[in-house]
């Protein structure tokens, strides 16, 4: 077996570990707050998210990647191919096997922030400190003050509306149903803004803002309406006592749009590298940025969807049961707050974390009905393994490099 081809199988197997990870801890962005409200079973939870994250990495996700993520580290450290095999190796393994400790804990971590630590720790052993941008991980460092701090109060507000408009009133299913199509629309406005800005897809659209906003105003109104007849079709009898059995039916289809979003913009930590260590492999050079075939995308959406079934009820039981008690109306809230957060931090070029937003949401809920619906203890938990994120995957992807270099001598 010659030294080429046992690159390629280490590198494929590092890459499958990592989105096997990235699907183990990030479902619980998408469907832990369904689950917790009891929208859907984590049996129905992890079926979907894993159908939805195939499709989002294949046929969204980006064919194309940047060899250096996030811009974290220079692009110097890959001019040597040698070095940038065994950087991309290591950011791999590193970064897969924090995210996995973090999964075993059931605590959320951002999977992204993994990476970015993993490519700091390379960045340095390959070419000092000099080689990383600190500016950008400054920017990471904020990241985890304004995802969950932005979260949290739209989702405060949010279900301080809904108490207000629909669940402290008589007859809450009726107000619920008249109002079914402003919080139908309001979500449908954000979830297509967010496929139009966010995604790769959309990127590649490139459409401007005012036509993206105009497009997805005109969706959002029209689904709203027929989101509300739809509603007063299919709502069962024993559903129609009062406003969650509507928001139940609401809220499962935010859930699936960031599943979806989660696998087209989440699988490229994952394949990412491995396009670096394929591409390397294959010509021995890598420009700054890499195409990326769609059987590895597809690889990375199988792994995603494998991570998912086996261990994504971990971290999915953390949020969506064990920091504040969940229904529907709320998991809408929660669900709502992550999507906008995302969308108007990366419209303005803030570093976000889906992670974190999802955690800041449900703590947005929870604080809404007082300091005592939230389980700080385990919010603080989490918060740790947020800080040591980075740290921990950059002192992690050191030694592995260093090992990596030895045996590659």
């Amino acid at each position: 077996m010659t030294a080429e081809t046992i690159i390629l199988i280490v590198g494929f197997t590092f890459g499958f570990y990592m989105a096997w990870n990235i699907g183990a801890n990030d479902v619980a962005n998408s469907m832990a707050s369904a689950v917790g409200a009891k929208a859907i079973t984590i049996r129905q939870a992890v079926f979907i998210a894993g159908i939805l994250n195939i499709v989002g990495a294949t046929f969204i996700g980006s064919h194309v990647t940047n060899t250096i993520r996030k811009g974290i580290i220079s692009t110097e450290v890959m001019s040597d191919p040698h070095l940038a095999l065994a950087g991309a190796l290591a950011a791999l393994l590193a970064s897969a096997l924090w995210v996995s400790f973090a999964t075993w804990r059931s605590l959320p971590v951002s999977t992204t922030h993994s990476i970015v630590g993993a490519m700091i720790g390379f960045g340095i052993m390959a070419g000092g400190f000099g080689m990383v941008n600190w500016g950008k991980l400054g920017a990471v460092v904020l990241s985890w003050v304004i995802s969950p701090v932005l979260s949290m109060i739209i989702a405060f507000v949010m279900f301080k509306i809904i108490v207000r408009l629909i669940i402290s009133r008589e007859d809450p299913f009726q107000r619920a149903m008249r109002y079914s199509p402003y919080f139908i629309s309001s979500a449908i406005f954000v979830v297509v803004l967010s496929f139009l800005f966010k995604t790769p897809l959309g990127k590649k659209l490139s459409l401007s803002t005012p036509l993206a906003l105009v497009i997805a105003l005109v969706l959002a109104i029209i689904l709203g309406f027929i989101g509300r007849a739809l509603l007063k079709k299919f709502i069962p009898e024993k559903d129609r006592s009062g406003a969650e059995g509507i928001f139940r039916k609401i809220q499962i289809g935010t859930s699936c749009y960031v599943a979806l979003a989660q696998g087209a913009n989440d699988v490229a930590n994952a394949i990412g590298p491995l396009a670096v260590i394929y591409f390397l492999v294959k010509t021995g050079t890598v420009g700054a940025e890499v195409p990326v075939p769609i059987f590895l995308l597809l690889f990375g959406g199988i792994g995603i969807a494998l991570g998912i079934g086996m261990a994504g009820n971990r971290v999915m039981t953390t949020i969506g049961t064990k920091i504040t008690t969940l229904t529907n109306t709320r998991g809408f809230a929660v669900d709502f707050s992550a999507a906008t957060t995302v969308l108007i931090a990366s419209k303005l070029g803030l570093p976000v974390s889906t992670t974190h937003a999802a955690v800041g949401g449900v703590m947005g809920v929870g604080l809404a009905r007082g300091l005592e619906a939230v389980n700080f203890r385990i919010i603080f938990q989490i918060m740790v393994y947020w800080v040591l994120t980075v740290p921990a995957a950059a002192i992690t992807s050191m030694v592995i490099f260093k090992i990596i270099r030895m045996v590659y001598h």
